[in-house]
């Protein structure tokens, strides 16, 4: 890694939580060994590449380094795992303008055992598409090729299962009227016009095939949500136990991008008790997952228990996450992913069930407190504290991406700041 982070480590995990490339406790004696007293571990979000990771790690880990008040024997630790993201259409166009095919071999990086079957899909979308502008095929031959698609949806994302309150995208993927609900979300999404004004896709079947390229955005931003939950529980939270085991007195920051947020977060599942956790501090960065996860049923309006309420308790620091209005992947599209199993929240004025982490922070948690980036200068942040820090001021690059606007725009001294403030707290 390039920078002022000079003690600097990689771990990574396939797809089931299991360490590759490495042997742990080897890393485990490196980290022993380098007179470490903080160790801050970041995990990347939707990068597909261990080079967009890296260069995430390259960016963040000097800022942290050069932030005041970090600790003098800092070291740093880059989580990779298998995730993926959907690729952003051209500039200035909707998801319509990318092919089926190009949706398909992006996907297929990261699900390469369903390599076939997304090839599949592809082939249909640009097919059926095809029939649409040319006129060629039947609505029997287009709704055998959709019933076909959905089927391979179901067979490729269907098994995948995440906790109840980061479940929306379930709805749609076990979907029995997949005509009706891929056109109703291409509207949802923008894809395609609502009925009676859709200006060249007259044909009911070119709603429905924009529908599918939004199926398999959806498809694909609920398997990475239920894989970095395993990849966190299964495997980061068992090498955290090792490494407190081995290393008593060190103290280690979790840091969490998109839904490498959730990752670090259900590693703390994976950690058995208070007394087997080295976790100082948790730092989610936009998170892209429930921000119902850390709340009691007693404080839920929906009267249920988030997945990770009974273990806050393995974070002896603050806990902290980030939001921004300008963050359009959490705040507008990954509610939108949900939207078939949003007929218990019409009410505009009712909480949001199927909100993420980086649209407003932790909901309905207590203790809690709210700040605001920058930090003024001093400011402590109080153990055991769930702290929803308001990132408008900073997180505002809204050009990074036509789809998920300021969501990847965390590269800033300001947000660095915030880490080592949820380091250093009580210190």
């Amino acid at each position: 890694m390039d920078g002022t982070a000079t003690s600097y480590w990689q771990l990574n995990f396939d797809e089931n939580g299991n360490a590759t490339g490495q042997d742990p406790g080897a890393l485990i004696s490196a980290v022993s060994a380098s007179g470490t007293t903080d160790l801050f571990v970041m995990s990347h979000g939707w990068n597909n590449s261990e080079g967009d990771a890296e260069r995430l790690y390259s960016a963040m880990f000097p800022l942290i380094a050069n932030a005041p008040g970090v600790p003098a024997h800092a070291g740093y630790l880059g989580v990779f795992w298998p995730s993926i993201w959907f690729p952003d259409p051209p500039a200035g166009s909707s998801d319509a303008a990318l092919s089926g095919a190009q949706i398909s071999a992006t996907l297929a990086r990261s699900v390469p055992a369903a390599s076939a079957p997304l090839a599949t899909m592809g082939a249909l979308i640009d097919s059926g598409l095809g029939h649409v502008d040319a006129g060629t095929a039947t609505p029997a031959q287009q709704s055998a090729a959709v019933e076909q698609f959905h089927g391979l949806l179901q067979n490729v994302f269907g098994g995948t299962t995440a906790t109840t309150e980061d479940a929306g995208e379930s709805a749609l993927i076990a979907s029995d009227n997949p005509q009706r609900d891929y056109a109703a979300l291409a509207v949802e999404m923008g894809s395609a016009p609502a009925a009676g004004d859709a200006e060249g896709l007259a044909d009911i079947f070119g709603p429905i095939w924009n529908g599918a390229k939004d199926a398999l955005r959806v498809a694909s931003f609920y398997q990475m949500k239920a894989r970095a939950g395993t990849v966190g529980a299964k495997g980061l939270g068992p090498f955290l136990v090792q490494l407190h085991t081995a290393v008593p007195a060190l103290r280690v920051h979790l840091i969490g991008h998109s839904f490498g947020a959730r990752l670090v977060s259900f590693a703390l599942s994976g950690i058995p008790s208070p007394q087997e956790s080295p976790v100082a501090s948790l730092t989610l960065v936009q998170g892209a997952f429930s921000h119902w996860s850390f709340t009691q049923a007693a404080d839920s309006p929906f009267a249920e228990a988030g997945a990770l309420f009974s273990v806050t308790d393995r974070v002896s620091g603050p806990l902290v996450s980030t939001f921004t209005a300008a963050d359009w992947a959490v705040g507008r599209w990954y509610p939108k992913a949900s939207f078939l199993a949003q007929q218990d929240n019409q009410d505009v004025a009712a909480p949001d069930r199927w909100g993420g982490m980086g649209s407003d922070g932790y909901q309905s948690v207590e203790p809690s407190a709210n700040v605001a980036l920058p930090l003024p200068t001093g400011t402590a942040l109080a153990a055991s504290t769930f702290y929803r820090a308001d990132a408008n001021g900073v997180i505002k690059d809204t050009s990074q991406s036509a789809f998920a606007g300021a969501h990847s725009d965390i590269e800033h001294p300001e947000v660095a700041a915030l880490i080592v403030a949820a380091a250093t707290a009580g210190q």
